[in-house]
């Protein structure tokens, strides 16, 4: 007789990174293999090269490709509308001669509302992780949208959409396997972070780096035309509350999960120290378990989060 492993988890926020954030060890390989349990120690981040300058970060546009992935870059499935929404002009944060953006002068869009109803579960059975969210985020503020014409923010971006709840209802692979070949990023959902909120790909409607363009609330989301309040990174708020060397932030949809990584300095690493997709293989601690397995890990460079899909996404 089969015997299923399963339990549930339906915290808050807050709760759900304590749990992501254990202690455990460094031993990091090159391989994209299928997670493995390893015993339990601590882990010790080291990195490339020096943390990025998050006054001059580069704006990732010129590195979207349509043909194939690269470090730094972002596989895209299509190649946007020119006419689509976004941002009406570059703020100035932008410094569009240099190609950079200081994230430490980007402006916010006001307002801070508060979602009670806000609902998230995340079960694992047998080899399926299956999440549902109701869309809204658990323990985090909105902005205030549409855009107020009285907000600085509406200066740049004026955002007519409304908040609304957008069910999310998806089964994952506990333990996915890589690819033959990566996959590339379409522009709706493609993953979903453990307050409940859907993640996009970094990219506007016309493939522009929808980070560094579009104006976000405190918490780096902002809704699109059907409602749909969503992120083009691991928002500030997240990354920000994760403190340890390993904190799981939500999973992408062909299974692997995000993380937050940090070094002994509580540094985050850079497109230096990650693969073509945006991502590597490590200890991490998931599940309440030290365990070496790919993951996508945050950056504050483009593309962020995630470069193209590792593993086939579901459908």
């Amino acid at each position: 007789m089969q015997h299923h492993h399963r339990f549930t988890i339906a915290l808050t926020f807050a709760a759900a990174l304590a749990l992501s954030s254990c202690s455990s060890s460094s031993n990091s390989s090159n391989s994209d293999s299928t997670t493995t349990s390893v015993a339990s120690e601590t882990i010790v981040n080291t990195w490339a090269g020096p943390p990025a300058d998050t006054t001059k970060l580069p704006v990732g546009t010129s590195k979207v490709s349509l043909t194939g992935p690269s470090a730094g870059g972002l596989f895209a499935c299509d190649a946007g509308n020119p006419r689509g929404g976004g941002a009406q002009k570059a703020g100035p944060w932008i410094d569009e001669v240099a190609g950079t953006w200081d994230l430490t002068k980007k402006l916010s869009v006001q307002g801070e509302v508060s979602w009670p109803m806000a609902s998230y579960s995340e079960t694992v059975t047998g080899e399926s992780r299956n999440i549902t969210s109701n869309g809204l985020p658990v323990g985090e503020i909105t902005g205030t949208f549409p855009i107020a014409s009285t907000d600085p923010a509406y200066t740049y971006d004026r955002n007519p959409n409304r908040i609304a709840t957008s069910d999310v209802k998806v089964s994952l692979p506990k333990s996915p396997n890589a690819a033959a070949a990566p996959t590339c990023l379409g522009k709706g959902q493609i993953g979903v972070l453990k307050n409940g909120v859907s993640l996009f790909a970094p990219l506007d409607e016309a493939n522009r780096d929808a980070v560094a363009f579009e104006t976000q609330d405190k918490c780096d989301g902002h809704p699109q035309q059907q409602s749909v309040y969503h992120y083009h990174e691991i928002p500030s708020c997240i990354r920000n509350a994760a403190k340890g060397a390993s904190t799981v932030v939500g999973y992408a949809y062909d299974g692997y999960p995000f993380v937050v990584e940090r070094d002994a300095a509580g540094n985050l690493p850079t497109n230096a120290d990650l693969d073509q997709c945006h991502g590597r293989t490590s200890l991490i601690t998931l599940d309440g378990k030290v365990v070496e397995s790919y993951h996508y890990s945050a950056t504050y460079e483009f593309p962020y989060f995630i470069g193209c899909f590792t593993a086939k996404p579901i459908s």
